[in-house]
């Protein structure tokens, strides 16, 4: 008997959205395709909404998690670093999503983020440092970094030809990148 495909939601903002790309060029589509192609049975779910911070994510996360998941991807703090949301407010929602998710017996990758220098250092240290402190707490997977496909320099993404033209968002060469770089720790979270 054939094993059941897997479901994989991908939780997060404009990154996981596909934000400024054709559909079939964001990363959802482009990690399915990648993750199929190295023998996994895996439907993947866009549960990205642009411009969404982890307040938004902790109100919705019910309804995301609605039709149940294998494997859920969450991908959210981004926005929250962007609007000057203090860590321990991001902090506090990524880890009400993460009770809410583990608590249904749903494994979890956190895909982090960096903050960059210019933020200074105690809220570098404050808000990088959530991340891997919620996946140590859950017994989640970590991948620190969602951009770090796209190459990193001290935290900061520093690239040409790989971002759309607001020099925030990755193009579908860069998300191509990205895929490549978490995919396989995907495959492994799901195995």
């Amino acid at each position: 008997m054939a094993e059941a495909q897997q479901r994989v939601v991908a939780f997060g903002d404009s990154l996981t959205a596909g934000y400024g790309l054709p559909v079939e060029e964001g990363f959802v589509p482009q990690l399915q395709a990648w993750l199929q192609a190295h023998g996994a049975d895996v439907e993947v779910v866009n549960a990205g909404v642009s411009g969404d911070t982890t307040s938004g994510g902790l109100a919705r996360v019910d309804w995301v998690l609605g039709e149940g998941a294998d494997l859920v991807i969450l991908e959210l703090g981004a926005n929250d670093m962007l609007r000057g949301v203090a860590p321990s407010v991001a902090r506090e929602n990524l880890d009400a999503i993460l009770a809410k998710i583990t608590g249904r017996g749903i494994r979890v990758l956190i895909a982090g983020m960096l903050a960059p220098p210019n933020y200074g250092e105690a809220y570098r240290a404050e808000f990088d440092g959530m991340y891997p402190a919620l996946a140590q707490k859950y017994g989640a997977e970590l991948y620190p970094f969602f951009l770090a496909g796209l190459g990193q320099a001290d935290g900061l993404v520093a690239f040409y030809g790989l971002l759309q033209d607001d020099g925030m968002h990755p193009n579908a060469k860069g998300v191509k990148l990205i895929v490549e770089d978490i995919g396989p720790v995907v495959l492994a979270a799901l195995e």
